[in-house]
């Protein structure tokens, strides 16, 4: 094998930033000037690197890593953002896979498969298994991070190379030499981040991970010896997935809003597919109509490729979910179960933030006493909030209304009175009948609009309108009252 290397522009320079195996057995080190390295390895064969590929690789490496844990994490170094590490918390995790050794082993034969050369360790601290990865990987014993760090080199510390080289001229190679040491003289000289990093690696301070999707509230998965790729498998897989994961949520006496089914491809792509819901529901034959409905609305197949090795279902969002008495108020259940699987069908099709609702608002003016929110998001108490304000009689406004009035030329026999005709877009309307006006003021801070009469109008055609006339007649200095039209009766 040829050596190989990377390189990128540094300080108007191009520098070494990945180097193979054999590369680094011929002297060549990270960061060394690319027209040394050519001279000192003719046969060096160079690329230069692509740090947008590299991070997506490594997201999506990071995606395949959920197999393990939810809690996956990036480490990006601060003066070297091109060595990124990928952080897993397995606590609790490691008895699924046998053990600490056997999920090791498992993780970097199934690297290997997909062509990955990985170095792997697990420790009680983040600083301990960093180090320990970039020194060969393995397994540090929980309490032994003293013991195992201290031949390892000072730069594992994670701290700057300044710092690692103006310890070096003292003659502090290894992490083992700080042991014992006055913790103030290396502060004053060297900053406090050499001292937090020893701590943070020994365990002495917390050192948090901050996980890339934030964690699910209930998971229930399924590993398959043999892979699948059939839909209809995948749906089955997904329906007993979902009596289970309706049984953890049954016990919480919560449901679930946000749904989540992650498959995870034997050579390492993961597809996630998500269904929202407009109510907490744990009833699996729903969740499974929802996933149904979300994968005949992609327009690309699933492309299970050899297939499916594991099948996750989680619900992202909860949200408590008590019992309902059914027959003191059936009507109203029944009518509001009807809107919930009407939003949630259509949110599975068209995806939830496309489905909006109207709600009230806190102004009397027409086109300000309602706003469209997420049909999804709209509290059970404001759902019917328009069938309870109808009156009996009929509509007394439009249920729509144009996004802005229009202005409209209307004549009228009387100056207060309802119009006789109007022209609007260029159309021409005979008033057959009227009623009105009905008068609505504005606020009294807005001064630069003022009162308006809405008239009920239809015309000789049976078509119905709401216009309105703003201002008053007979104002001193005032100006002319206008017409506008703002809906149309459906």
């Amino acid at each position: 094998m040829r050596p190989r290397a990377l390189y990128h522009q540094e300080a108007n320079a191009y520098r070494l930033c990945g180097l193979n195996t054999p590369a680094r057995t011929a002297g060549l080190l990270l960061g060394s000037g690319l027209a040394d390295a050519r001279a000192r390895v003719p046969e060096l064969l160079c690329q230069e690197a692509d740090h947008q590929a590299e991070q997506a690789l490594l997201e999506s490496l990071a995606d395949w890593c959920d197999r393990y844990t939810p809690l996956v994490g990036l480490h990006h170094l601060g003066w070297r953002k091109e060595d990124a590490s990928l952080l897993l918390d397995i606590s609790g995790c490691a008895h699924l896979f046998g053990g600490e050794e056997a999920l090791l082993e498992d993780m970097q034969q199934r690297l290997l498969t997909q062509g990955f050369h990985s170095s792997v360790a697990i420790a009680d601290t983040i600083g301990a298994a960093w180090a320990l990865a970039h020194y060969g990987g393995g397994i540090i014993p929980r309490g032994k991070q003293a013991e195992r760090l201290a031949p390892l080199p000072m730069a594992l510390l994670r701290i700057a190379p300044d710092a690692v080289d103006g310890m070096a001229q003292v003659g502090l190679n290894k992490i083992g030499d700080l042991y014992g040491r006055q913790r103030a003289a290396f502060t004053r000289r060297y900053g406090q981040d050499v001292m937090q990093r020893y701590d943070q690696a020994l365990g002495a301070v917390a050192e948090p991970l901050s996980p890339r999707r934030p964690p699910p509230a209930f998971v229930t998965e399924r590993r398959f010896f043999d892979p699948i790729s059939r839909e209809d498998d995948i749906l089955l897989v997904c329906e007993e997935l979902s009596e289970q994961l309706a049984t953890q949520l049954e016990k919480k006496g919560e449901g679930g809003r946000l749904f989540e089914l992650a498959l995870f491809r034997v050579d390492g792509a993961v597809r996630r597919v998500r269904v929202g819901t407009g109510n907490p529901v744990r009833t699996p034959a729903l969740v499974v109509r929802l996933f149904r409905e979300k994968l005949k609305s992609l327009h690309d197949a699933l492309e299970a490729g050899y297939g499916y090795d594991l099948l996750r279902l989680q619900a992202m969002q909860v949200q408590a979910c008590n019992a309902v008495q059914t027959s003191l108020n059936e009507n109203r259940l029944q009518a509001s179960c009807a809107v919930a699987e009407l939003i949630d069908n259509l949110g599975a099709r068209f995806g939830l933030d496309a489905i909006n609702h109207m709600l009230p608002c806190d102004n009397h003016m027409p086109e300000l006493a309602s706003e469209l929110a997420p049909a999804a998001l709209v509290h059970e108490s404001a759902t019917f909030w328009a069938e309870a304000t109808l009156p009996e009689a009929g509509l007394t406004r439009p249920l729509r209304l144009l996004e802005q009035p229009e202005p409209v030329e209307a004549l009228a026999m009387v100056p207060e009175g309802p119009p006789l005709r109007f022209r609007w877009r260029k159309a021409l309307y005979e008033v057959a009948r009227s009623e009105g006006p009905e008068r609505i003021c504005p606020p009294w801070w807005c001064e630069d609009s003022g009162a308006r009469d809405y008239f009920r109008i239809e015309d000789q055609d049976g078509r119905r309108f709401w216009l309105f006339r703003e201002g008053v007649f007979g104002l001193e200095n005032g100006p002319q009252p206008r017409w506008f039209l703002q809906g149309v009766f459906g």
